[in-house]
C-alpha cells in the first residue's frame, strides 16, 4: 500500500506543482483613449524619427536647399511603417497591448479597414477644412450614416481661414445639430510651414480666442482644441475660462518638441485649474511608436497626480464623447 501510494504521489506530482508555480492571471491595463489619430496611406521609404526633433529649429537661408526636421541623430529613433498593412497591425497590437480605444480621422478606406479590425477599439471621425472638401449637404449625410462619430480633424489654419469663418459655419451647424463633438487644429503645425510645405498656412490663424465667435453662434456645440493651441497658452486659458465646454489635447506637440517645453505647457494648464479638461492625443502618422513616446510624457509628469494622469489619459475623453465608462471594464 505504501509503495502504490508513493507511486500514485509521484504521478501526481508535477500537476501539483505547476498549479504552485502557475502565476496568476494579470489584469488588464487601465483603459486609454487617445483622441487624436491620423489613418493615413504609407508611402514607402520615410525615414525613422527622433522623439523631440523640433527641440533645436536649424538655422537657414532660402538660397539653400529647405532644411530637414526629422532628424535621426538620437539614440534610438522611431521606424516608420513600411505599408498599410505593417501600420494597421502595428495600431491593432498596441491598442490591444496597452488597452486604448483610438479616435481616427484621416483616409476613409483606411479608417473602414482599422474599424472591422478594431471593433469598438476605433472611434471614426470625418474633417472638413475648406468649403472645397465636400458640401455640407454631402457632410450631413456622412455625418448621419452613423458610422462617424466626430467630426475632426478641422483645421482651416492650412488654409489661412479662421475657424470662425463664415464659409465654414454650415458645417458646424450640421455637427452641433447631430450632437457630433468637433476637433479643431489650433496652434503650431511644426516649424516653416508657411514657407516650405503649406504657403496658405498662418501662425495667425491659430490664436485659440478666433473660435469665440463660432462658440457664440453655436453654444450647443462641443469643441476640443488639438494641441492645446500651443504655443499661446495665455489665450488657450483665457477661452477654457470663457468657454465651459472647450476640452484641449496634448497631441503633436507631446513628442515633437522638448520635454521641458512640453511639460511647461502642460503644467501651466493643470496649474490654470483645467486638468478635468485636457485630454491624451497622439497625432499618430506612420511612427507607430509614437504611442509610448507620448504616454511617457503623461506617465513621468512627477507634477502630475495619479488621478489627473487618468484623467488625461482616459475620464476626461469618456466625458467629452460621452461614452459608457462601463463598456471599457
Amino acid at each position: 500500500m505504501r509503495l502504490s501510494a508513493f507511486i500514485t504521489a509521484l504521478l501526481l506530482l508535477p500537476g501539483l506543482l505547476d498549479a504552485q508555480v502557475t502565476a496568476p492571471k494579470k489584469s488588464a491595463p487601465l483603459p486609454i483613449i487617445d483622441v487624436h489619430v491620423h489613418a493615413m496611406k504609407v508611402s514607402p521609404g520615410i525615414p525613422p524619427l527622433c522623439p523631440g526633433f523640433l527641440r533645436n529649429m536649424p538655422g537657414s537661408d532660402p538660397n539653400s536647399p529647405p532644411p530637414s526636421f526629422l532628424s535621426t541623430g538620437c539614440a534610438i529613433p522611431l521606424p516608420a511603417a513600411h505599408s498599410d498593412k505593417e501600420m494597421q497591425d502595428s495600431i491593432m497590437a498596441t491598442m490591444k497591448r496597452l488597452n486604448m480605444t483610438m479616435v481616427v480621422y484621416g483616409d476613409a478606406t483606411i479608417i473602414r479597414n482599422w474599424k472591422k479590425v478594431g471593433g469598438d477599439r476605433i472611434i471614426p471621425g470625418i474633417g472638413v477644412s475648406s468649403p472645397k472638401d465636400m458640401s455640407v449637404v454631402a457632410f450631413t449625410d456622412s455625418l448621419s450614416s452613423g458610422f462617424y462619430k466626430v467630426m475632426g480633424e478641422v483645421a482651416p489654419q492650412y488654409q489661412g481661414l479662421s475657424p470662425s469663418d463664415l464659409s465654414l459655419d454650415g458645417y458646424f451647424a450640421a455637427a452641433e445639430k447631430l450632437n457630433i463633438p468637433v476637433g479643431i487644429h489650433m496652434g503650431t503645425g511644426g516649424n516653416g510651414m508657411a514657407n516650405l510645405t503649406s504657403p496658405k498656412y498662418r501662425a495667425s490663424m491659430g490664436d485659440p480666442l478666433l473660435l469665440e465667435d463660432l462658440l457664440a453662434r453655436h453654444p450647443k456645440l462641443k469643441v476640443w482644441v488639438m494641441h492645446a493651441g500651443y504655443p499661446l497658452v495665455d489665450n488657450m486659458i483665457a477661452l477654457m475660462g470663457a468657454n465651459a465646454y472647450v476640452y484641449v489635447d496634448m497631441a503633436g506637440l507631446i513628442w515633437s518638441y522638448s520635454q521641458v517645453e512640453v511639460n511647461a505647457y502642460l503644467k501651466r494648464l493643470v496649474q490654470a485649474g483645467f486638468g478635468k479638461r485636457i485630454m491624451y492625443g497622439t497625432d499618430m502618422l506612420i511612427w507607430p511608436k509614437l504611442v509610448e513616446t507620448s504616454l511617457s510624457i503623461i506617465e513621468n509628469a512627477d507634477y502630475l497626480s495619479e488621478e489627473q494622469k487618468r484623467d488625461i489619459l482616459f475620464n476626461n475623453a469618456v466625458r467629452f464623447f460621452r461614452l459608457d465608462p462601463e463598456k471599457f471594464k
